[in-house]
C-alpha cells in the first residue's frame, strides 16, 4: 500500500487539469462522478468517497477549509498532522515526509514563511482499520498567512490514479486579504479612526498582534484573525437581569448590522460569580462578501466591568485553534480575556497638552457587633490633576479628604516643573512631592477620546 501512495506524493505537481471546481482557496478537478460520492460539510471540508463491496476497498479524499497559519510550513504541517491525521485515525507511527517545496509560479516569502507564496509538505503513514491496513496521506499548503490541507485515506492501490489526478490538478488561489506589511504601518479598514489628534494610532506588539484605533473599536489583527475591542456602548452595555436577553441585545447592536447572513447561531452565556457572555455564528461580511466565523464575548467581573470582544476568524476550527473551544465553566477563558489588553497605544509629548484628572471616593460603614447599631462611617476621596503647558511644563496637585464622618481631615500637595518622555512608554516628572518620578505610561481608546494611564491609574482629559 505504501508503495502506491509514496509514488503519488513524490511526483506532486500543481498543473492545470480538466474541468475544475473551487472550494475555498483550492481549485481542483474532482474524481469522476460514477463511483464517487461528494459531501460538503459547512465550514469544514469537501469530501469524495468511493467504496467497493466486492473487494472491501475504499478511498476518501478530504479538501479542508483553510485556517490561520501557525507561521511557516513546518509548523502548519505538524499541527495539521496532529489534528487531521493522528487524532482522527489514531495514527501513532511517525510519517514518511517530503521536504517543503515551493509551489511553482508562486514565490515563497522570506525565510520560508509563506507570507507571499505557497509552500507544500506531504506526509504518509499506515494504521489499522477493520482488521486491515489503511494508509493516510496529508498534503499541506502554507502561504499568505493561511493553511490548506488535503487528506486521502485508502486501503487499496486501486485508487492511486484517482488520487494522483486530483492532486496534480490542484491550483491554489491567493486569499483576499490586506498586505500584512501594510497592516502594520497604518490602519486600513472599513471604519478608520479619522484624523486622529494623537501621534500613535497603531501598536505592533512583540507577539505578532497589531492594534489599530478605529471609529467604533480597537481592531487587533494577526494573520487572518481579527479581534474587535468594542468601545463602551450605552445601549449594548445596558444592564439586563436576564443574561441571555442582554447578550442577544448586544449581538444585535454590535455585530449583526455588519453582516448579511448568519447560520449556526448560538447564544451560550454562563452564569456564575463572573458571568461569561458567549455567542457565535457563521456569517457573511457585507463589505468583503467573505464567509467568517464570529464570536461575541464578554467577561463580567464582580465589579461590573468588562468589554465586549468580537472575534472574527475564517471558520470555527481556526477560532478554537487560537483561543480554545467553548466550555461550560467560568474559568479557563484567559486566551480570549487577554485580548482586551491590546487596547494600548504609545504616547508622544505633544499628546499630553491640557488637564488630566483622576478621582476616587469610597466609604466604609461600621456596625456594632453586639448591638447592631451604627458605629460610624469612614470615607476617603481624592483628586489628582496634571496640567500640561507649553515647553513640557506641568503643574501637579493632589487633594485628599479622609477620616470618620464628622472628623474628616483634608490634605493637599502640589508642585511644578518639566516632564520628559523616556521613549514613548514612560513619562518622567522633575518634581512630584519633592522628588523626581517616572511613570509607566500608555493610552487606551474609547469613542473619540483617549484615557491616559500612569502606573495603571487612569486619567481623563477634561479640556
Amino acid at each position: 500500500m505504501k508503495t502506491y501512495i509514496t509514488t503519488i506524493f513524490t511526483i506532486l505537481a500543481f498543473t492545470t487539469f480538466g474541468q475544475k471546481e473551487l472550494y475555498d482557496l483550492v481549485t481542483y478537478a474532482p474524481p469522476p462522478e460514477s463511483g464517487w460520492k461528494k459531501e460538503v460539510k459547512a465550514n469544514t471540508y469537501t469530501s469524495y468517497t468511493s467504496t467497493n463491496e466486492q473487494t472491501k476497498s475504499y478511498c476518501q479524499i478530504f479538501i479542508m477549509l483553510s485556517t490561520a497559519s501557525k507561521g511557516n510550513i513546518q509548523q502548519d504541517f505538524e499541527n495539521e498532522w496532529q489534528n487531521l491525521v493522528a487524532k482522527q485515525y489514531h495514527v501513532t507511527e511517525a510519517p514518511q515526509v517530503t521536504e517543503p517545496t515551493t509551489v511553482e509560479g508562486l514565490p515563497t516569502g522570506p525565510g520560508g514563511q509563506g507570507a507571499t507564496g505557497w509552500q507544500m509538505k506531504s506526509g504518509l503513514a499506515s494504521f489499522t482499520f477493520n482488521n486491515g491496513t489503511s494508509s493516510v496521506m496529508l498534503v499541506t499548503m502554507s502561504g499568505y498567512n493561511k493553511t490548506v490541507s488535503i487528506v486521502t485515506v485508502t486501503n487499496s492501490g486501486d485508487y492511486t490514479t484517482a488520487i494522483q489526478q486530483l492532486l496534480e490538478s490542484v491550483e491554489m488561489k491567493r486569499p483576499l486579504m490586506e498586505d500584512p506589511v501594510k497592516q502594520q504601518t497604518a490602519p486600513n479598514t472599513s471604519q478608520p479612526a479619522g484624523n486622529s489628534k494623537f501621534a500613535f494610532t497603531t501598536t505592533n506588539f512583540d507577539d505578532g498582534w497589531v492594534a489599530t484605533e478605529q471609529a467604533g473599536w480597537v481592531q487587533v489583527t494577526k494573520g487572518n484573525i481579527k479581534v474587535l475591542i468594542h468601545y463602551p456602548n450605552k445601549n449594548a452595555d445596558a444592564y439586563n437581569s436576564v443574561v441571555m436577553d442582554g447578550l442577544k441585545n448586544a449581538w444585535n447592536i454590535l455585530v449583526a448590522p455588519r453582516y448579511s447572513s448568519a447560520a449556526n447561531f448560538e447564544c451560550k452565556p454562563i452564569t456564575g460569580w463572573q458571568t461569561i457572555e458567549f455567542a457565535e455564528a457563521d456569517m457573511v461580511e457585507k463589505i468583503t462578501g467573505k464567509s467568517v466565523h464570529v464570536v461575541l464575548f464578554k467577561m463580567n467581573y464582580s465589579n461590573g466591568s468588562g468589554k465586549y470582544l468580537e472575534f472574527i476568524t475564517p471558520d470555527k476550527y481556526s477560532f478554537e485553534q487560537e483561543f480554545g473551544a467553548y466550555h461550560q465553566t467560568t474559568s479557563g477563558w484567559e486566551q480570549m480575556e487577554k485580548m482586551a489588553n491590546y487596547n494600548k497605544f504609545a504616547i508622544a509629548a505633544s499628546d499630553l497638552g491640557g488637564k488630566w484628572t483622576s478621582d476616587f471616593s469610597g466609604a466604609i460603614q461600621y456596625v456594632n457587633a453586639y448591638t447592631g447599631f451604627d458605629a460610624g462611617m469612614d470615607t476617603h476621596a481624592s483628586v489628582e490633576n496634571f496640567k500640561i503647558g507649553p515647553g513640557n511644563t506641568y503643574h501637579w496637585d493632589l487633594g485628599v479628604a479622609s477620616g470618620q464622618v464628622g472628623n474628616i481631615k483634608f490634605q493637599s500637595r502640589k508642585s511644578t516643573g518639566k516632564f520628559s518622555m523616556n521613549g514613548n512608554w514612560q513619562v518622567s516628572f522633575s518634581d512630584i512631592e519633592g522628588r523626581p518620578r517616572t511613570y509607566n505610561a500608555h493610552f487606551s481608546c474609547i469613542k473619540g477620546l483617549r484615557v491616559l494611564w500612569l502606573d495603571n491609574k487612569a486619567f481623563a482629559r477634561i479640556n
